[in-house]
């Protein structure tokens, strides 16, 4: 089993793991989240802090391309999250294998507590964005098995944070939200060329209910963090996630708000 303080050294250098698939934890899952959370504790020690958390594989279209099977979570930090301020720059030297992905971001007026009901998830909402989260993978040709994703962080790299909209803005309840963002639509383009479709539903049928699921999976998780007052929590991409290089530009219109998110790689 890889040492913490290696995987941390991986992410760090934006190198490939020199191990096969399936070899990070023994492909068991837990195991690799206590790997993680040895990492995260290594980061905090140095002077990160975490800002939220990350849902990922949260997309059902596309499990068969990444031959996985269930959602995986990973932290965020004060060093990898962005606000956006109209068409953002975003620096990958720091990446491996980068890809981006179009998601949904919450974040959170209160904590909601470990077993929140879906209006309690929606009460403790302070503000939803569209967002780009930038994922990596250090395993060649994101090849791997859902035990490598929790170990390499959840495959976290960078996240990108649109336009804030209140969340009363959007409904008054737990079911409007759901139904808002589950009929959302997004367009996804490179260089002004519409590379993919994609929609709120594709996420564990509305975003709302992949936050419903981290809440129940991190109060299951052996030391796992809780939510908290502040928190952002990025839900997971709406189309599938396309590989990212120097020189692009990248939009998405999300028609839940006016306000389109670009970036800029370099």
């Amino acid at each position: 089993m890889m040492k913490p303080a290696v995987l941390l050294l991986h992410i760090d250098c934006a190198q490939l793991w020199p191990w096969s698939t399936g070899a990070i934890a023994d492909g068991n899952l837990d195991r690799a989240y206590q790997l993680a959370l040895e990492v995260r504790a290594l980061r905090i020690a140095r002077g990160e802090t975490p800002v939220g958390i990350k849902i990922g594989f949260t997309n059902r279209t596309i499990w068969p391309l990444y031959n996985v099977h269930a959602p995986i979570w990973g932290t965020v930090w004060d060093t990898t999250v962005h606000q956006m301020q109209g068409e953002s720059v975003a620096s990958i030297s720091g990446l491996c294998q980068p890809r981006i992905e179009p998601e949904v971001v919450f974040g959170l007026r209160h904590a909601p507590g470990p077993n929140p009901s879906m209006q309690q998830l929606f009460e403790a909402i302070d503000w939803v964005a569209p967002g780009f989260e930038l994922v990596q993978s250090h395993l060649p040709d994101w090849k791997f098995v859902i035990s490598d994703t929790a170990a390499d962080s959840g495959l976290h790299g960078q996240l990108w944070i649109g336009q804030k909209t209140p969340v009363g803005d959007l409904a008054s309840d737990a079911q409007g939200l759901t139904d808002c963002l589950a009929q959302a639509k997004v367009e996804l383009f490179c260089n002004d060329v519409k590379v993919h479709d994609g929609q709120g539903a594709n996420v564990l049928d509305s975003p709302l209910h992949a936050l419903f699921h981290v809440c129940q999976v991190l109060a299951a998780c052996s030391g796992g963090p809780e939510l908290a007052a502040g928190d952002v929590i990025t839900t997971g991409t709406w189309t599938d996630a396309p590989p990212i290089k120097a020189g692009q530009t990248w939009r998405a219109m999300f028609d839940f708000t006016p306000a389109q998110i670009g970036l800029t790689i370099k």
